[in-house]
């Protein structure tokens, strides 16, 4: 099922121009339930949790992050999407080049616990800000080309501490009936790609399908929820 999409290329113009031209159907201007949901499977008991939100748009998630006592760093391509972040949630905000990253920009709230890098994901490491204790991925690995799946699983490994918590959002659907994105990202593959060092559970699957998707021409839409956690190492 995964050949379908295999070659499936969006490129990094092509998510600047969505948000230029307000294309943006995959912003959810509400906190993301399947986040409140499992935010205690995620938190586990643990306060001042730094979060990363890999392809984070301007997602409201992250003020509710911040708001619980938790800081949140998020990479996005596209400036207009942080900016309107900060706007939209009434925060002021500085910025700053990034001599490590070449036209990369870091954003901040004033309070300095949201932090927007500006730039490629594939630009971002952890020599940039550290690993992190949680990551809510909502819709990156399912927006990110299929054939950049393993590199993108290398970089959130090499972000996660060692009580990380990731998250992660993905889609099962019939590939044959629609290219994505957001494409299709079956359990197996997120076992391939996590399994080895991480342990992988199933939070939750729910089904998911609405007038968009069937817009898109889809007639079925599971949602699952896992979280990944490294193993313990002896």
């Amino acid at each position: 099922m995964l050949e379908q999409q295999a070659d499936r290329i969006m490129q990094l113009s092509e998510w600047e121009e969505r948000w230029q031209e307000n294309k943006i159907g995959f912003h959810q201007p509400e906190i993301h339930r399947m986040l409140q949901i499992n935010y205690n499977a995620v938190v586990n008991g643990r306060s001042s949790v730094r979060f990363f939100f890999p392809l984070c748009g301007k997602a409201v998630d992250m003020k509710w992050l911040a708001d619980l006592g938790h800081s949140v760093v998020g990479v996005e391509i596209s400036e207009m999407a942080i900016r309107q972040f900060f706007q939209e949630n009434n925060m002021t905000y500085s910025e700053e080049s990034l001599p490590s990253i070449p036209g990369a920009t870091l954003f901040q709230n004033s309070e300095k616990n949201i932090s927007l890098y500006q730039c490629d994901l594939f630009s971002f490491s952890s020599s940039v800000a550290g690993q992190f204790g949680a990551i809510w991925d909502r819709g990156s690995l399912v927006a990110i080309n299929p054939k950049d799946r393993e590199r993108y699983a290398a970089l959130i490994l090499s972000l996660m501490g060692g009580d990380c918590r990731y998250l992660l959002d993905t889609l099962l659907y019939n590939p044959d009936l629609y290219k994505g994105p957001p494409f299709f990202v079956p359990d197996k593959q997120v076992q391939s790609l996590f399994g080895s060092s991480c342990n992988v559970e199933l939070l939750q699957s729910v089904d998911a399908l609405t007038d968009r998707q069937r817009a898109w021409g889809l007639d079925s839409l599971t949602e699952n929820v896992h979280l990944i956690t490294p193993k313990a190492t002896n």
